[in-house]
């Protein structure tokens, strides 16, 4: 059933220059993380989930990772996009599409499929709209033949799109290897309600990182110079400004660890002595040596990611890997 749209901020209708619209699908309540931070902290298997990794400050040491030299993910997928973007728009007819980006974040990855998708309408979608607002606003400047439509919404709880996003095909833009952050169970859920937005002749364009060896994969999660050290840690920061918890950063250490068994990086916070930390109703102690997990990225093989779709009620239509077969990017569409 199609939520109601709680905030709606649309540009005034006289104006020498477009303006993006704004569109909030999820009351300002259900965008409340702090219960949900509250409850994984305090679980015996203490957890934050990956999101809250990515505040102003978790984003620009985030940039600082993608051009790492062992940090092979950004590049890669990019050099991917950049070699095989004329067939991947040839294998679906996506021009004139409404190029929906999901969690498009500062709305860096999109804007090199413009001229190639040639999109009636860019439509970011990411939790909140006031993170959007300022990177849409300034990309609508520099495209101001492209209507954009910035969606604040929690699309890992659901997904609908507002009435705006008129143009047809859509074209769903996951890239990043985002999928990766979800367990398959979530995962299976996600790729569902993307279907449930898609008509025939929609397409997913979808980034995924594939399974290789423990060094290069812990490598790209734990650099020398300590920056995704300090990209984890800040999660901590961000959690305390949101849930009202009093983390020391200092007092945790970075690990990154390769679960071969389930085909995982897993990024932990671990205590490096006995402490307690608190927040307004409760406090949860924790020992030295004791870990909170704060992202999973789940690795693929081609054929399993397939399965993955497959079970979502999605088809392969083809994808690219680099040389290396490190990523792959595949082009999607709903099953017949």
């Amino acid at each position: 059933m199609l939520r109601r749209i709680y905030a709606v901020s649309v540009s005034p209708a006289r104006t020498d220059k477009p303006s993006p619209a704004f569109i909030q699908t999820a009351a300002p309540d259900e965008l409340d993380p702090a219960p949900g931070l509250i409850n994984g902290i305090d679980s015996p298997h203490a957890s934050i989930p990956p999101w809250f990794l990515y505040d102003q400050i978790g984003s620009r040491l985030f940039d600082v990772i993608t051009v790492l030299p062992n940090y092979y993910p950004t590049r890669t997928e990019a050099e991917i996009v950049a070699t095989n973007l004329r067939a991947m728009c040839g294998a679906r007819d996506v021009t004139g599409a409404a190029l929906i980006d999901l969690g498009a974040a500062s709305c860096a990855k999109a804007p090199p499929l413009f001229d190639a998708v040639r999109p009636a309408q860019y439509v970011p979608v990411d939790i909140s709209v006031e993170f959007l607002r300022d990177a849409v606003t300034k990309l609508q400047t520099e495209h101001p033949e492209i209507e954009m439509i910035g969606v604040g919404t929690d699309f890992s709880k659901e997904l609908v799109l507002p009435a705006e996003v008129t143009a047809t095909p859509r074209l769903f833009f996951y890239p990043g290897s985002s999928i990766g952050n979800y367990d398959p169970p979530e995962a299976r859920g996600f790729l569902k309600r993307v279907r449930r937005q898609m008509d025939d002749d929609a397409t997913l364009w979808i980034g995924v990182d594939l399974v290789k060896d423990t060094e290069t994969l812990e490598r790209a999660y734990d650099d020398d110079l300590g920056v995704t050290a300090a990209f984890n840690r800040n999660i901590l920061r961000n959690v305390n400004r949101v849930a009202g918890t009093d983390f020391r950063p200092a007092e945790w250490r970075h690990v990154a660890l390769y679960n071969e068994d389930r085909h995982r990086i897993e990024m932990h916070l671990e205590a490096t002595r006995d402490l307690v930390v608190t927040w307004a109703a409760g406090q949860r102690p924790f020992a030295a040596g004791e870990r909170i997990h704060t992202e999973s990225s789940y690795k693929f093989t081609l054929e399993s990611f397939e399965a993955v779709l497959h079970d979502a009620g999605l088809d392969t239509i083809d994808a690219w890997t680099d040389p290396q077969r490190w990523f792959a990017m595949f082009v999607v569409a709903p099953s017949t």
